[in-house]
């Protein structure tokens, strides 16, 4: 297939992906070799290169999660793209130091702050322009808006990636990031949504009530379940809504907890932790029932920040009947970078990045905007 812009088209593609999740907690970035020519069997994936996770310092954290929860200004959302683009470049800078590479193109995520599906809206920040002079390549970013221009959630996107990655055999792939998500392969069709919080409100905890950033392995999650709780926060309406659907923290975030924040605190502290752990896997399991049957041996795939919480993986165990392993073809955090590069590539050769039964969108088309150095 032709580059519709000037790439090399004698050797694999020298690419980029650059994420930042719900989770909020700073950009992982990968190089990937990817062969242009193997899109149309639906495997361009040839190598991950290298991958380097640069964690967000605490005041930019704190901004993210201001801007994601209504209290960031304009004034502080303008400054705060800069500073996300500024600290993106330098990540993926120190990638390419290390690595020796000079890549063909970059894939920017950004870091989601509002996504409003129902109204047609969802913003990414990271000022892509600082990526492209920083590293003297093409990038491309706002991949989520197209899919929403046509009517879809602009979420999730990383399913179709996942099918070039994962090859023919039934799987079912759970990513455990701030706003946990599954995607499913039957063999025939792909199926994908957001299941609801993921790690989010568990971290949000933390902050709260441990004072640390997330609680290592969960094991402050220690105590028993309020069933009453859980109970009333399964009947939230996004889990009586239909595929397809996304969320995002302004559902599932701080505002949440906030509201919640009597009714835990009238419980001993590691039994609001361990509620929360099982809200994200009811979460889940409600969700992974719409998928039943499981075609005829299925994998079970787990990944994310959430596959490493003790209390969390007990609870989903507890409740799906498809075992889940530990998803460890990329290293902690890469595997949705790479996806991202997969889905930049195939924007410069103009093939569809999204799925129209996955996102509700009314037809597949090549995705995001391209910004030139």
């Amino acid at each position: 297939m032709r580059s519709r812009i000037p790439l090399p088209e004698d050797r694999p593609w020298r690419v980029l992906g650059l994420m930042s999740g719900t989770s909020a907690d700073g950009v992982d970035v990968v190089a990937v070799a990817v062969d242009p020519a193997a899109f149309p069997d639906g495997r361009p994936f040839r190598s991950l290169l290298g991958h380097h996770a640069s964690p967000y310092p605490e005041a930019l954290k704190a901004e993210v999660l201001a801007a994601a929860s209504n209290h960031l200004d304009p004034a502080g959302l303008c400054i705060l793209q800069r500073r996300l683009g500024d600290h993106h470049a330098r990540a993926a800078a120190d990638l390419c130091t290390a690595l020796g590479l000079k890549p063909d193109l970059a894939s920017l995520h950004g870091q989601t702050v509002q996504h409003h599906p129902a109204e047609g809206a969802s913003l990414q920040l990271a000022d892509p322009y600082v990526l492209a002079e920083a590293l003297g390549c093409p990038v491309v970013w706002d991949l989520r808006r197209r899919d929403l221009a046509l009517g879809g959630q602009g979420a999730p996107l990383v399913p179709l990636p996942e099918r070039w990655l994962r090859g023919t055999e039934p799987w079912l792939a759970l990513n455990l990031g701030g706003i946990a998500n599954l995607a499913y392969w039957d063999g025939a069709r792909l199926h994908a949504w957001d299941t609801g919080p993921g790690m989010s409100l568990l971290d949000l905890a933390a902050r709260r009530w441990l004072g640390q950033a997330f609680d290592p392995g969960g094991a402050a999650a220690s105590g028993g379940v309020h069933d009453g709780l859980l109970a009333r926060w399964m009947r939230h309406p996004y889990f009586q809504q239909a595929p397809p659907k996304s969320t995002g923290r302004e559902v599932f975030g701080g505002a949440w907890l906030e509201e919640e924040a009597a009714a835990l605190e009238a419980l001993p502290l590691p039994d609001r932790l361990a509620t929360l752990a099982a809200f994200s896997a009811e979460a889940v399991a409600h969700e992974a029932a719409r998928l039943a049957p499981l075609a005829l041996g299925t994998r079970g795939l787990v990944s994310g920040g959430g596959a490493l919480h003790g209390r969390l993986r007990s609870e989903l165990a507890s409740r799906l009947a498809l075992p889940l392993a530990d998803d460890t073809t990329f290293p902690s955090g890469a595997r949705e970078a790479v996806s991202w590069a997969l889905l930049g590539a195939a924007s410069a050769l103009g093939v569809a990045g999204n799925l129209p039964e996955v996102t509700g969108a009314t037809r597949p088309v090549a995705l995001g905007s391209w910004v030139w150095p």
